[in-house]
């Protein structure tokens, strides 16, 4: 256990360990944003699907 502390202390005094652990955190929230922008488009664009297709079959049926 205390050989892996070690380790990690010596990690982070290192220049490229914490560049390296700023882009990862940088990276997991550009991640983190995508999906949610995709999450949130998709979600919209169900409803607006929906409402087209209703739309359609409910002015264009002959009466």
């Amino acid at each position: 256990m205390k050989a892996v502390l070690s380790e990690v202390r010596a990690f982070a005094r290192e220049e490229e360990g914490v560049a390296l652990t700023e882009y990862l955190i940088l990276l997991g929230l550009l991640i983190g944003g995508a999906i949610t922008a995709v999450t949130a488009a998709g979600t919209n664009l169900s409803a607006a699907w929906e409402q087209w297709g209703s739309w359609w079959t409910t002015e264009l049926t002959p009466k």
